[in-house]
C-alpha cells in the first residue's frame, strides 16, 4: 500500500483526523517521558538538564493542547 492512498477507507477514520489523534498522542506520551527524564536530571543534580526537559514538557503540553483543541473543532 502507497503512502499517498487515503487509509480512512481502512480505519473509518480520515487520515487527517487520524493524524491530529496521533500528534495528540505523541505530545502527552513526551509529556510523561520528559517528566522522567527531568526527574532523572534532578537526581543526578543536573539543574540545568533538568529544566531543559522542563521546557520541553511544556511545549509538548501545549502541542497536545493544540491538537485537541483542533480536533475538537472538526468533529463538531
Amino acid at each position: 500500500m502507497s503512502f499517498e492512498q487515503e487509509s480512512g477507507h481502512l480505519t473509518g477514520t480520515k487520515d487527517k483526523d487520524y493524524n491530529i489523534l496521533w500528534f495528540t498522542q505523541a505530545c502527552l506520551d513526551n509529556v510523561l517521558r520528559l517528566e522522567t527524564y527531568a526527574q532523572d536530571a534532578e537526581r543526578d543534580g543536573d539543574t540545568e538538564l533538568a529544566e531543559f526537559f522542563r521546557r520541553a514538557q511544556g511545549e509538548s503540553r501545549k502541542g497536545a493542547e493544540q491538537g485537541k483543541q483542533l480536533l475538537a473543532s472538526r468533529l463538531r
